[in-house]
């Protein structure tokens, strides 16, 4: 499944979602593509989401979700781990092949919070990615 292709199709509202989690590692080839991607979002967004996807409640992280593609896409409007600006991590997004894609100094201070095994597995290839283009 082309997970970037399938975000696009959403036609989430420009300005108000933004690729999280591992999106920003795998569209710059930091790490392979997975199965899914996270996405946070807000207002214009966040109500599209609810309209094409299927609305959900995630306890163990107390957020909302909307899952869309058989649960490739999750959709949010809070972090499951840490306290993040949800409007200043888009509003300060890059932009990368037409998709607004969260700064990856923001990326590296939600995956050191998580400290999910994956998390530091991505954290040491992305140390190792900044090395070899500095």
């Amino acid at each position: 499944m082309d997970l970037f292709g399938s975000l696009r199709s959403l036609e989430l509202p420009l300005g108000h979602p933004a690729v999280f989690g591992s999106g920003p590692l795998i569209v710059r080839g930091i790490i392979d593509a997975t199965n899914d991607l996270d996405i946070i979002s807000r207002g214009p967004a966040w109500e599209r989401a609810c309209v094409v996807g299927e609305v959900g409640f995630v306890e163990e992280y107390g957020v909302d979700i909307v899952q869309c593609f058989d649960h490739a896409i999750t959709i949010g409007r809070s972090s499951g781990y840490g306290d993040f600006d949800i409007d200043h991590l888009i509003d300060t997004a890059e932009t990368i092949d037409g998709l607004p894609f969260v700064r990856l100094e923001h990326v590296i201070a939600y995956k050191r919070i998580a400290g999910r095994p994956k998390d530091l597995e991505h954290l040491r290839k992305l140390e190792e990615f900044q090395q070899d283009h500095i």
